[in-house]
């Protein structure tokens, strides 16, 4: 079993909708229909079974001895000290060849929230394998990125993190003019609303290559502007 800490909007969330439906699969509550696009099923298929979402804490192993219930009660003990906050505007960009949406504006909050989230259930990681320490470092990394991988388990956290919610795999440049105005079009009404970084979404992987489900939302515990 894996476990993650993920931003996942709301089930009544507009963005919600419209990123399962674009996924072809809900998180919570399982497969869903798929817009009428031709192959849209085969580009999105390792992000549907992600399900709809933004890494924060990226999926880990859990230490020996530790259980289900430890991650909770450290999730829950992490977004107690948190404050909910106004999350910024989302747009489809590119992001090294896949489709995701990103933030339009940087927001030193959102930094912060994956920052204390990597932190704070990295007690609980299993370290990871040689396999996947290979599989990590197969296309080069950067001594940041290196550095992140030996300490954290994960190259990609704290400076060399970015927002993303993946909506396709990578694409060429063609297919990218293709998907980009299918994506946009899809979520232009979605993207309109407001939205608030509330609560933290703990997602599992219970086997290897299964499709990560969300087991819990927990919300944060302190009032905020």
């Amino acid at each position: 079993m894996r476990i993650a800490l993920y931003y996942a909007p709301r089930p009544d969330d507009p963005l919600h909708v419209a990123g399962s439906s674009w996924l072809g699969r809900d998180a919570g509550a399982g497969s869903c229909p798929q817009p009428d696009l031709p192959d849209l099923a085969a580009v999105t298929a390792e992000a549907r079974r992600y399900g709809f979402h933004a890494t924060l804490k990226p999926p880990m192993a859990l230490a020996e001895g530790v259980g289900l219930a430890d991650v909770l009660a450290a999730a829950r003990d992490l977004a107690r000290s948190l404050v909910p906050f106004r999350l910024p505007p989302l747009a489809v960009a590119d992001l090294h060849g896949f489709l995701a949406l990103r933030e339009t504006e940087p927001s030193p909050r959102l930094q912060a929230l994956a920052d204390a989230c990597v932190a704070g259930l990295d007690h609980l990681r299993a370290p990871p394998s040689g396999a996947e320490l290979d599989r990590r470092r197969a296309a080069g990394l950067s001594a940041a990125r290196e550095a992140n991988l030996q300490r954290w388990g994960y190259p990609d956290v704290f400076a060399t993190w970015q927002f993303h919610m993946t909506l396709t795999r990578r694409l060429s440049p063609p297919e990218q003019t293709f998907w980009r105005a299918a994506a946009e079009a899809h979520f232009t009404a979605a993207l309109r609303e407001p939205r608030e970084g509330g609560e933290l979404s703990l997602f599992i992987e219970p086997q290897p290559g299964a499709p990560f489900r969300i087991a819990e939302r927990i919300g944060f515990h302190l009032s905020g502007p």
